[in-house]
C-alpha cells in the first residue's frame, strides 16, 4: 500500500503544470549552468577548460598534447586530436566569454538531445527534471560528459530517424574526442540500412581522422593519435586505485570493498560484455521502440559502470539511462524498480551534495565508490527485463512530434 501510494505521489508530482513547461525547464537548465560556470570563472576554479582550450592551441602550435603543462593547468589532456576542433570557437574567446558559453553549449546540446528521444511530452520533461541534479554535477567540473552523452542520444536518434549518415558521425566524433562513442555502435542492428550506416561510418572516420591536419600537420596528428593510445593505456593503470577518485565503476567498488587494487577488471568486462551481448538475442522485439530505448538506456549506464575512467561527473551519462529506464516503465511501477530509483536518487544523484552528510560521503560512499551502486543494480534489472518482458506490453510510446510539447 505505502509503495502503491509513493508510486501515484510520483505520478501526480510530475503531472503538475509546474513540471510539465518545456520551456520553463530548458530555461532553468539554462539559468542554472550560467550561475554555476561563472561562479567557477569568478573563484578560478576551471582547471578542466583550461586543458580543453589548450588542446587547440597546442594543436595550432604542434606541441605534444598529451604531456603535463604545469605553467598553464595541472593535471594533462587525454582527448583525441580533433577535439581541437570541437573547443576551437571557445578558446578563441576570452576566458570571460569563451567559458561560460562552454557551459551553455554543454547544457544545451544535452536538453536539445534528451527532447529528441522518441518519448511523450511528459516523459521528456520527467527526464530533464530528474537528470538536473546529476548535470549540476558535471558542470562544476565545467566536464565534457553532458555533451558526450547528447552523442551517445543523437547516434541513437539518429537511427531512429533513419538518419544513419549522421547517426554515423555522432559515432565516429565520439570516439575520436573520448573513444566512450564507441557505444553508438550497439544500436547497429536497429539501422533499416546497414550498408549505408558502414559507409557512413568509413566516410566520417576519414574525415575527422584528418580534420585536424588542417590546423597542423598530417605527420603531427598521426603521431598525436599515437601517443593518444599510450596514454590512454597509462592513464587506466592510474585509475586503478582504493584511493583514486576516480575508478567509480563496478570493478572499482569491489576492489576497494575487498581493499585489493590488483583485482583486474577483466573477468567484469567479460561478464558485462557477455549480458550485453544475449540482450541482442531477442531478436523479434527489435521492433519494440520500447525495447530500443531499454537497450539505449544499458548502453549509457554500462559506459560508466564498466570504465575505470568513471568519476563523479561522468555519472550524467549513466543518469539519463537511469531516467530513460525509469519513465518508460509500465505502469503501475514495480516496488522494486521504485526502490531502486529512489536509491539512484539519493546515493548516485545527490550523494555529491550537501543534502548528503558529510560523515556518510567522507566514511562510506566516497572509499568505497558506493556512487555506482544503484547505476550496477539498475543496469542489473534492465539486463533482467530485457531477457524477460514482452515490450509490446510495455505502456504507448511514441515521437515527441505526435504530441504538442
Amino acid at each position: 500500500m505505502v509503495i502503491n501510494s509513493i508510486n501515484k505521489k510520483i505520478t501526480s508530482f510530475f503531472s503538475l503544470p509546474f513540471f510539465n513547461n518545456r520551456l520553463y525547464i530548458i530555461s532553468l537548465w539554462m539559468i542554472i549552468t550560467f550561475i554555476s560556470v561563472v561562479k567557477q570563472l569568478l573563484i578560478g576554479k576551471y582547471n578542466n577548460y583550461k586543458i580543453y582550450k589548450n588542446v587547440y592551441f597546442h594543436t595550432i602550435e604542434k606541441l605534444p598534447l598529451y604531456k603535463e603543462y604545469p605553467l598553464e593547468y595541472f593535471d594533462h589532456n587525454h582527448y583525441g586530436p580533433v577535439f581541437s576542433f570541437v573547443i576551437a570557437p571557445f578558446a578563441l574567446l576570452p576566458d570571460y566569454l569563451g567559458l561560460p558559453l562552454w557551459g551553455l553549449f554543454n547544457a544545451g546540446i544535452l536538453a536539445w538531445a534528451i527532447t529528441q528521444l522518441p518519448l511523450k511530452s511528459t516523459q521528456i520533461n520527467a527526464v530533464l527534471w530528474i537528470c538536473f541534479q546529476e548535470l549540476l554535477t558535471a558542470l562544476l567540473g565545467l566536464q565534457f560528459n553532458p555533451m558526450l552523452t547528447a552523442i551517445i542520444i543523437l547516434s541513437f536518434v539518429n537511427i531512429e530517424k533513419r538518419k544513419d549518415f549522421w547517426s554515423a558521425f555522432f559515432i565516429v566524433l565520439g570516439l575520436f574526442v573520448k573513444l566512450y562513442g564507441i557505444v553508438g555502435l550497439a544500436f547497429f542492428f536497429f539501422s533499416k540500412n546497414k550498408i549505408k550506416f558502414i559507409l557512413s561510418l568509413l566516410f566520417w572516420s576519414i574525415v575527422l581522422f584528418t580534420l585536424p591536419m588542417l590546423l597542423s600537420s598530417p605527420e603531427y596528428i598521426i603521431q598525436t593519435y599515437q601517443q593518444w593510445l599510450y596514454d590512454l593505456i597509462a592513464k587506466n593503470s592510474e585509475n586503478v586505485g582504493l584511493n583514486s577518485y576516480q575508478d567509480i565503476s563496478l570493478m572499482g567498488m569491489i576492489r576497494r570493498i575487498f581493499q585489493d587494487s590488483s583485482i583486474s577488471n577483466l573477468p567484469f568486462l567479460i561478464g558485462g560484455i557477455i549480458l550485453f551481448g544475449l540482450q541482442y538475442l531477442r531478436i523479434k522485439e527489435f521492433k519494440e521502440q520500447s525495447f530500443r530505448l531499454m537497450l539505449l538506456a544499458s548502453v549509457l549506464i554500462f559506459t560508466v559502470i564498466f570504465s575505470s575512467g568513471s568519476e563523479s561527473p561522468t555519472y550524467i551519462i549513466a543518469f539519463v539511462g537511469v531516467a530513460i529506464w525509469f519513465v518508460i516503465q509500465p505502469k503501475p511501477i514495480s516496488k522494486l524498480n521504485i526502490g531502486l530509483f529512489v536509491l539512484a536518487l539519493i546515493l548516485t544523484s545527490f550523494s555529491p551534495s550537501d543534502l548528503i552528510p558529510e560523515y556518510l560521503k567522507v566514511n562510506y560512499i566516497r572509499p568505497f565508490a558506493l556512487k555506482a551502486l544503484p547505476c550496477v543494480l539498475i543496469w542489473g534489472a534492465i539486463v533482467y527485463e530485457m531477457f524477460t518482458q514482452k515490450f509490446k506490453n510495455y505502456h504507448s510510446l511514441y515521437n515527441k512530434n505526435n504530441e504538442n510539447a
